[in-house]
């Protein structure tokens, strides 16, 4: 019986992905483990991997197309072996005649679709590099994918409308950019344009949070060398209370809908050798320190190595990025939508100050930015969401209690 090749969910907020490029062609034969094809959803790609030995003797989704996700894409089995099962692609398929009459006609100009100002506008990276080199605003293409989703055949069939006044100008975001760079960029320009981000900026004195990591590491009767007592995730430990705390900042926004979550998936900024990835520990409010720690370390080190499964990439309800080792103090950190905050930490500052003796005592403090959506949320509600942070964090016995 014939072995399905479905298209995986790669997170919470994943629900069909692209098939990027086939390795094998039908007929090949193929073996467990062996890299089959590449997909990719609008956060990353994913090298799919054959489930068993044997023939890739049917392929239901062609290069380019979309699928929705755990829909079946291809399948492995014997040579001439028969197949009945077919996709279910995420966009609708034309019945032969019509396709091949649409194909000898020439191409028709479209109205352009009505969209709102900031709206999101869902395409496929397949489509939206062929929109970039025929120098096509994709603001003016319908889509026929899921949720209005542009897809390759789309920008093939497009003809853009001739305005004798002015022709629209091409999108740029970006253009001379490969691979993760180009994907950053346009997930930043995105996050911008359908955003309207403010950033807070405060310090919180970590001084007794040094001095409490200081104490339980020499009285703990057994080794502590999972990352629990590391300022990475005793402070995510503060984030997720305050979320806990601040329900409205732990939601997402898109589409013009606003959702709150009620766990908490932190997400955590990281650097790599080509570009910035943001690994998700899911359900941390659940954790206990040693758990939170030993996630983050596990997290953070499978992402800089190239080894983290690609269903930790996505479904983040808040983001941390940590320029702490950079030497910076404050930044701008920019939202990782859709969710509607993100807190960007600086580094360590040391600072004299007069004790209630009146004597010269060093501070350590550590620079905060809380970038927020304030079409979602006020200042002042984000405000005492960053003051609850600084609380656990000058509180240090209350991460634990």
């Amino acid at each position: 019986m014939a072995t399905e090749i479905t298209m995986p969910k790669l997170g919470l907020t994943m629900t069909e992905g692209t098939v990027d490029n086939w390795a094998k062609k039908e007929g090949d034969a193929v073996s467990k483990g062996e890299v089959v094809c590449t997909i990719s959803s609008e956060k990353l790609s994913y090298d799919i991997e054959s489930p068993v030995d044997g023939t890739l003797i049917k392929i239901l989704v062609a290069e380019g197309d979309d699928a929705e996700c755990t829909a079946p894409i291809g399948y492995i089995g014997e040579p001439g072996e028969q197949v009945s099962g077919e996709a279910s692609p995420a966009e609708p398929t034309s019945a032969p005649v019509e396709e091949n009459k649409a194909t000898s006609e020439e191409p028709k100009a479209q109205a352009a679709p009505e969209r709102k100002a900031g709206e999101r506008i869902f395409i496929t990276p397949l489509a939206r590099k062929l929109a970039a080199e025929k120098g096509f605003d994709i603001a003016q293409i319908n889509g026929s994918g899921g949720n209005g989703r542009i897809t390759r055949r789309d920008v093939q069939r497009h003809q853009p409308s001739v305005d004798t006044t002015i022709a629209a100008a091409p999108s740029t975001v970006g253009a001379g950019l490969k691979g993760m760079r180009k994907t950053i960029a346009e997930r930043m320009m995105h996050s911008l344009q359908s955003t309207a981000q403010v950033t807070i900026q405060q310090k919180a004195d970590i001084t007794n949070l040094l001095a409490f990591k200081k104490e339980l590491q020499s009285k703990s009767s057994v080794p502590l060398k999972d990352g629990q007592l590391s300022i990475t995730t005793l402070l995510s430990k503060a984030v997720i209370l305050a979320l806990k705390e601040t329900p409205d900042m732990n939601a997402w926004y898109q589409d013009g809908s606003y959702e709150k979550q009620e766990a908490v998936h932190l997400g955590m900024a990281v650097a790599v050798a080509d570009g910035l990835v943001v690994p998700v520990v899911e359900d941390a409010d659940r954790m206990t320190l040693t758990e939170l720690g030993k996630t983050l370390n596990s997290r953070i080190s499978e992402a800089r190595d190239g080894s983290l499964a690609g269903k930790h990439y996505s479904g983040s309800t808040f983001t941390i990025s940590n320029l702490g080792k950079s030497g910076a103090e404050y930044f701008t950190p920019i939202i990782n939508t859709p969710e509607i905050g993100i807190l960007g930490v600086g580094s360590m500052q040391s600072q004299l100050a007069f004790d209630e003796n009146r004597e010269v005592v060093e501070l350590k403090k550590l620079p905060l930015s809380l970038t927020f959506d304030h079409q979602i949320l006020d200042g002042s509600p984000a405000a005492e969401f960053l003051g609850r942070i600084i609380f656990y964090l000058e509180n240090p016995y209350s991460l634990v209690f």
